[in-house]
């Protein structure tokens, strides 16, 4: 059994995809980031940086002590390893499948994320940084775009852990002033990996565990997402 620490967003919906697609029995473990649940002592033992999602596998590989883990992207490799599943064996295919879930972490994610705030979230309106941040995103777009010109899935004809890690971040295209008819390459793999019947399990756990998924965030969850520094983590 592995206990997930998730609230729905784009990082923490990276693992409830994998699990659904692998069949791995789990359990959530809300972490209300609007609410400050991030910063609880019994969460930072198992996510120092005070970022969900997390894990904790009580059935490892090998047997022995429960094994936690925190980063979306480490635990992806670490289930697909675990498992076996929706990652190359071969040394080609498993480095091509990694250098996209890294360039995911590294690039994909981080821009959208800036994207979101300063268009979405930011207390004042600021030109200069959302136009900045809307055009990395629709070049990120255009790199995708043109990866999946000639094959089915990021890293190449199998859907894989790349995948994972990237769809989630194209969900809100809209919001993030992005058309994905402008990325016929992109658009197609898009509606492709909404249609599997793992990725709809998973975002259908969303509002089970946030009924206002969806919703504008209240200025009071505001404050606590983005008024963080060291201090938080001493809680």
């Amino acid at each position: 059994m592995i206990d997930l620490y998730y609230w729905p967003t784009p990082n923490g919906h990276k693992v409830t995809l994998f699990l659904e697609e692998a069949g791995l029995p789990y359990t959530i473990r809300p972490v209300n980031i609007g609410a400050g649940d991030q910063f609880k002592p019994d969460f930072l033992k198992i996510a120092p940086n005070n970022r969900m999602p997390a894990i904790v596998d009580h059935e490892p590989a090998g047997g022995g002590a429960p094994v936690p883990l925190f980063e979306s992207g480490a635990i992806l490799l670490y289930l697909a390893e675990k498992t076996g599943r929706f990652l190359p064996a071969d040394l080609r295919g498993r480095a091509e499948t990694l250098q996209w879930l890294f360039w995911q972490m590294g690039g994909l994610g981080p821009m959208l994320g800036q994207n979101h705030h300063f268009s979405q979230y930011a207390p004042e309106r600021i030109p200069y940084a959302i136009e900045r941040y809307v055009n990395e995103t629709n070049r990120l777009y255009g790199v995708l775009d043109r990866r999946l010109a000639d094959r089915d899935y990021v890293a190449g004809p199998d859907y894989t852990i790349a995948d994972m890690a990237a769809y989630p971040w194209i969900v809100p295209w809209e919001k993030q002033g992005q058309n994905l008819d402008d990325h016929p390459n992109l658009k197609r793999w898009f509606e492709s990996v909404a249609e599997r019947p793992a990725t709809k399990a998973a975002y259908a756990r969303a509002p089970e565990v946030n009924p206002d998924y969806g919703k504008t965030m209240s200025e009071d969850a505001k404050k606590v997402m983005f008024g963080q520094n060291a201090a938080n983590t001493r809680r």
